[in-house]
């Protein structure tokens, strides 16, 4: 049977889309295949890691008919990118084996059982379906993941708190040093709704949205996700645990706020933090009437000294930072203008953008 015959392009992106959560070294090998299920006209390839499953469905010719399989996903992707992107391509099967053809080219490659493999699960209790624009999805992810943990013990900080209620959608992230906070309103009202997606979850979301017309579809269960969005769904497990008061940890009543121009903070966080250390990254911010000096030095004795000029005329602070964890939150933002908002040098500091009451960042102070 002809499983599939269509331009190298078209399989290649398919194949692309849903192949990212696949590990090259896996403890189980079918997790490394792809499952291709023919139904009719119809395709079907899903992928899993036994926490997240990614299911598409395309038309890409050959024959019809019901046929079912389980194929290496990397090492079809690695041999459709030798091939040119207009070259006709075509997937036979073969006594339990693939027949891979395009131009002169001819690979076999060894298939497994499709019954040998391990579906997820839908949760029987899923709640209310419902629609985010992709875009603005993609927008609240890039405001916040950077701030997620990585392999920390608190499980429950690696990854990203998802809150839906009446019609506010709203993400949080944190590492334990910083805390991102972001929302979007709903086009519809739903009952509060409170899940922690994994940080390979996030991940991959972000790179399968994209800016182009159209809705994510969402519904949360007790411990899973669904997403449905451009021809794909998406579910997930979630992560357990209880994520912190995220409230309680953003500062309120800050005595001093200074309004930034973006670009030029950020480009000076980046000179002074090449003479940090790998070890050490800390900066020191001194703000006085008129003036925002930021400065670094490392164990050679070198330091970076550079200067902004602000509108500020309260008491002066000095106040030291993480500088990537100020460089993080500049790069992830796409406005112009940013505000500092302080207290003292030991409280922490919050990032938030003019006129906006969605976005809000609070990293804390380090000792210099």
């Amino acid at each position: 049977m002809i499983v599939l015959k269509a331009r190298q392009d078209e399989v290649l992106a398919v194949l692309q889309s849903i192949a990212g959560i696949v590990e090259r070294r896996n403890t189980l090998p079918i997790l490394a295949n792809v499952l291709l299920r023919k139904t009719g006209d119809t395709l079907e390839f899903t992928t899993s890691d036994l926490e997240i499953q990614i299911r598409t469905q395309a038309q890409l010719g050959g024959d019809a008919g019901d046929f079912t399989i389980t194929v290496g996903a990397r090492k079809l992707i690695d041999i459709l990118r030798t091939m040119p992107a207009d070259q006709v391509v075509s997937l036979e099967s073969s006594q339990n084996r693939l027949i891979l053809k395009g131009g002169k080219s001819k690979f076999t490659v060894q298939t497994m059982p499709s019954e040998d493999f391990p579906l997820v699960q839908p949760a029987p209790n899923f709640g209310p379906i419902f629609n985010v624009p992709q875009k603005v999805l993609r927008e609240l992810l890039a405001q916040v993941s950077f701030s997620m943990a990585v392999h920390d013990i608190r499980y429950y900080l690696n990854g990203i708190l998802f809150v839906a209620e009446g019609k506010q959608l709203s993400l949080a992230a944190t590492d334990g040093h910083r805390l991102a906070f972001a929302c979007a309103t709903l086009d519809v009202e739903v009952p509060k709704q409170e899940v922690i997606l994994p940080r390979k979850t996030v991940l991959e979301l972000q790179r399968l949205l994209s800016d182009e017309p159209g809705d994510i579809e969402m519904q949360f269960a007790n411990n899973q996700a669904r997403f449905a969005f451009g021809g794909m769904e998406f579910v997930t497990k979630l992560v357990e645990g209880k994520f912190p008061d995220y409230n309680r940890v953003i500062p309120r009543n800050h005595k001093h706020r200074i309004t930034l121009g973006r670009s030029a903070l950020l480009a000076t966080l980046q000179r002074t933090a090449i003479l940090t250390s790998d070890k050490f990254k800390g900066v020191r911010l001194n703000i006085e009437p008129g003036t925002l000096r930021v400065a670094s030095s490392n164990a050679e004795q070198e330091e970076a000294v550079d200067e902004l000029d602000i509108d500020y005329s309260g008491d002066m602070i000095e106040i030291g930072f993480n500088v990537t964890y100020l460089i993080e939150v500049l790069s992830n933002m796409t406005q112009e203008m940013v505000n500092l908002e302080l207290s003292d040098s030991n409280s922490s500091a919050l990032f938030t953008i003019p006129d906006h009451a969605d976005f809000k960042y609070v990293v804390m102070p380090m000792r210099i």
